[in-house]
């Protein structure tokens, strides 16, 4: 029962704002993802054979065409509940 007490702590004190320096570098990785898709590619040869690997991550700010320098104060304001010190450099 006592875990269960512990848990139920970390996950309440995890929904509480953070700084807005925090929110800040967190919120600039949605804002870039909102701008355009980001993705790699790695192709690599060994013993094995070949091997090859694609990834694409496309944001749904994106896809809806907000515009990336709101969705980045949208985003600081809801996670340290103010407005950001500097831009989105976008």
């Amino acid at each position: 029962m006592r875990r269960w007490a512990i848990l139920a702590a970390l996950a309440l004190s995890a929904c509480g704002p953070i700084s807005r320096e925090a929110a800040e570098d967190q919120c600039a990785r949605q804002a870039e993802l909102a701008e355009q898709p980001r993705g790699s590619v790695a192709l690599g040869a060994g013993s094995g054979g070949i091997r090859s690997r694609v990834e694409v991550e496309i944001g749904s700010d994106f896809v809806a065409g907000r515009d990336p320098s709101e969705v980045y104060v949208q985003c600081v304001l809801r996670r340290s509940g103010e407005r950001p010190a500097r831009p989105w450099r976008g």
